[in-house]
C-alpha cells in the first residue's frame, strides 16, 4: 500500500471538505482540527460511479472508489469505523483520530453506501459487502441496545470504551438498510445473518416509530435518550425518567427539522416484505406533519415536538427530496420502482433514483414533483 504517491489534493486521496476554486486547494474545517469525516469522504461513490457511466469518464469512478479501498483497509477488527480521520499518520497513511463510533450525524451515509455501491455494482464487487457485512457483525456485538422495562431495540453510540444510550433520528435509516442487506445477503434469505439483519430492521424501525408516537405532536425529536435501567438499579444519567419511559427528549435535541430517515426505512419494509404495518404508520407521520408543520406557503420545521404551537418559519431542502418523495412512493401501490432487484433504482443518500438514461431521469423526477404537489392539496 503506496500512499505517498498523491493523487489529489490529500496523500491517501481522501475527500476534503473545502476547495478554493482559483488556485485548487483543499482542506477540511478547522472546528475538526482539520480532520476527514467519515459520512463526508464516503458519501459521493454511488453518484460518481453513475456519472463515470453515463460519460464515459472512468476516472470519476476510479477516484471516488479510492476512497473505499482505503477505508476498507483502516476498517477495525469490529468493523466499526471512527468518525474522523486525519492524514499524515504512519508512512503518510491516514489514521483514526479519537472521535465517537456512531449511526447518526456525520458517520451515517458511509455505511449506507458499502451496501448500495455493493448492489451498483450487480453484487459483484466484494469489498464493498465484506465490509457492511463486517460492520453489520459489530453493530450487532455492541450497538444494538434494548431498553428496560419494554425491550425497545436501539443503535448506541460508542466513545471509547463508553456506550452512550441515545440515537439519532438520522440512525433510524439503519432499518430499511438492514432489511435490504438482509434480502440481498450472498448467503440467502434463510441464513442466519439475513433472518438477524431483518429482525434487527424491523424492531429498530419500530422503535423510530416510537420516537413519533410517543410526543405531544407526534412527531420525533432530532434524537433521543433511552433507559439504562438494569437489575441493580438506573444509571445515574437516567434518573429523571418519569414512571416507567424508555425513552427521553433531552431539552436540547426536542426540535424536529423535517427529517426523512423514519419513513425512509417504513418504505423499504413495506416495499421489501409486504407488511401493511408500515404504511399505517407512515399515515401517522404524515398526518401530524400535515397538522403541526403546514404553513401557509410550505412547511416549517417544529422548535419543541411536545408543543404543537412551535413551527418556524424554515423548511430543509431534504424535506421534498427525501421525506415527501418516501411518503408519496409508500403509497403508491402502482410504483415500479423496485430497489431490490433494478440497479437503476437504486436510491442516493439523498434520495435521488438512477436511471438507466438521463432523460428518464429528469421526466420521472418531473412527474413524480407534480404528484407530490397533488397529493399534497
Amino acid at each position: 500500500r503506496d500512499c505517498s504517491r498523491p493523487t489529489t489534493p490529500t496523500a491517501s486521496r481522501l475527500t476534503q471538505k473545502l476547495v478554493n476554486l482559483g488556485d485548487g486547494r483543499s482542506s477540511n474545517h478547522g472546528w475538526n482540527e482539520n480532520a476527514s469525516i467519515l459520512g463526508e469522504v464516503a458519501t459521493q461513490q454511488v453518484e460518481y460511479r453513475y456519472l463515470a457511466r453515463k460519460t464515459g469518464k472512468e476516472d470519476y469512478e476510479r477516484r471516488s472508489g479510492r476512497v473505499f479501498e482505503i477505508l476498507q483497509e483502516m476498517q477495525p477488527a469490529d468493523g466499526l469505523f471512527y468518525q474522523n480521520i486525519q492524514e499524515g499518520g504512519s508512512g503518510g497513511c491516514p489514521t483514526f483520530a479519537g472521535s465517537p463510533v456512531s449511526f447518526g450525524a456525520m458517520n451515517d451515509s458511509a455505511y449506507e453506501y458499502m451496501l448500495k455501491v455493493w448492489v451498483q455494482g450487480n453484487k459483484k464487487e466484494d469489498m464493498y459487502r465484506e465490509m457492511w457485512d463486517k460492520a453489520m457483525d459489530g453493530v450487532h456485538d455492541q450497538l444494538v441496545q434494548k431498553t428496560k422495562p419494554n425491550g425497545l431495540t436501539f443503535l448506541a453510540d460508542r466513545d471509547g470504551g463508553r456506550i452512550n444510550r441515545k440515537m439519532d433520528h438520522l440512525a433510524c435509516f439503519m432499518g430499511g438498510a438492514l432489511a435490504l442487506g438482509a434480502y440481498t445477503d450472498p448467503k440467502g434469505m434463510d441464513s442466519d445473518r439475513a433472518r438477524r439483519d431483518l429482525r434487527t430492521a424491523r424492531a429498530l424501525t419500530y422503535t423510530c416509530y416510537q420516537m413519533y408516537a410517543r410526543t405531544n405532536t407526534g412527531i420525533s425529536s432530532e434524537y433521543v435518550n433511552f433507559n439504562a435501567r438494569t437489575e441493580t438499579g438506573i444509571a445515574p444519567e437516567f434518573r429523571d425518567f418519569d414512571g416507567e419511559d424508555d425513552m427521553q427528549v433531552p431539552e436540547n435535541a426536542k426540535f424536529y427539522i423535517l427529517r426523512p430517515e423514519a419513513v425512509e426505512a417504513f418504505y423499504y419494509l413495506n416495499k421489501l416484505t409486504g407488511d401493511p404495518i408500515y404504511r399505517e404508520w407512515g399515515w401517522e407521520v404524515f398526518q401530524s406533519i400535515e397538522r403541526y408543520c403546514k404553513t401557509q406557503y410550505g412547511y416549517g420545521s417544529l422548535t419543541d415536538v411536545n408543543n404543537p404551537n412551535s413551527v418556524q418559519d424554515r423548511m430543509e431542502s431534504f424535506f421534498m427530496a427525501e421525506t415527501l418523495k418516501y411518503l408519496y412512493l409508500l403509497f403508491d401501490p402502482d410504483s415500479e420502482i423496485d430497489p431490490l432487484n433494478k440497479i437503476r433504482d437504486i436510491c442516493t443518500i439523498r434520495s435521488h433514483f438512477l436511471f438507466l438514461t438521463l432523460f428518464y431521469s429528469a421526466f420521472f423526477c418531473a412527474n413524480l414533483i407534480s404528484q407530490m404537489i397533488s397529493f399534497l392539496v
